[in-house]
């Protein structure tokens, strides 16, 4: 992996960083992403260069906004000279019934799980194809094989990455370059310890008792996934023992989609 750059989306925090952490673990030179501003960012970058040896920039960027794909890719390439591997990460979610739900959540939606990840794979094929070596990662969901109530953006844009990981598996064959989903359970992201807190505030459970109920139905394990373990995965597919896995959906979800 060394001497490789690789481009995480959503990485200022959770899963997204995670994996940046694994691949800088494994020589790469990494380029987080998101909408924290800068300076939040920079003691986590600082961090990475200094246990890992490795290049490690940020780019702040909001994804639903016109044309900012193409502005974050062109920025990496100009720092970096190319992308070998892309991790579309980021992600928004908004929580209603489908009659009440607003119309410019399901925009941003869109745009910031799907588009986005359309535009940054047309935008960095080229160079994969040029160096015959890439790696691409759509981080989908076990809601992109289950529905749930009232969450209509989610559900739909994450079983739509499963299809794009698909057709751009197939358009790849035979080119060094392969491109795969990631199926994360419930894993403690900054978004879930948050549900969790207001399920203890609504509740007056103690958080053990508010974890198992908010897992309930969900990871039989009864535990959340640890967030490494998606990046090793993920790590693990880009050596050389994933080079004939393509256009699969690798799970990572302690038994839910089993049960």
């Amino acid at each position: 992996m060394k001497g490789k750059t690789a481009l995480i989306t959503g990485s200022a925090g959770g899963i997204g960083f995670a994996v940046a952490e694994e691949l800088a673990k494994a020589g790469c030179n990494v380029v987080l992403h998101g909408i924290e501003p800068t300076a939040s960012v920079a003691p986590h970058q600082a961090e990475l260069e200094r246990a890992y040896g490795v290049v490690a920039s940020y780019v702040e960027a909001d994804l639903s906004e016109p044309g900012s794909s193409e502005r974050l890719v062109t920025s990496v390439l100009e720092r970096h000279g190319g992308i070998d591997i892309l991790v579309n990460n980021a992600v928004t979610r908004h929580f209603a019934p489908v009659e009440q739900f607003p119309v410019e959540h399901w925009d941003r939606a869109l745009a910031v799980n799907l588009s986005a990840a359309f535009h940054h794979i047309r935008l960095c094929l080229p160079g994969m194809r040029e160096r015959g070596w890439g790696r691409i990662f759509n981080m989908t969901s076990v809601y992109g094989a289950r529905a749930v109530a009232n969450r209509i953006d989610y559900v739909t844009t994450k079983t739509a990455l499963i299809g794009m990981t698909r057709a751009v598996a197939v358009e790849t064959l035979n080119q060094g370059i392969t491109c795969n989903a990631l199926c994360p359970g419930a894993v403690l992201t900054p978004t879930n310890h948050g549900r969790i807190s207001a399920l203890m505030v609504s509740t007056g459970l103690e958080r053990e008792e508010a974890t198992a109920r908010f897992l309930e139905g969900k990871q039989p394990t009864g535990r959340f996934v640890d967030p490494v373990h998606v990046a090793q995965m993920l790590v693990f597919l880009c050596g050389p023992a994933g080079d004939d896995i393509t256009g699969a959906v690798m799970p990572v979800e302690g038994g839910w989609l089993a049960t």
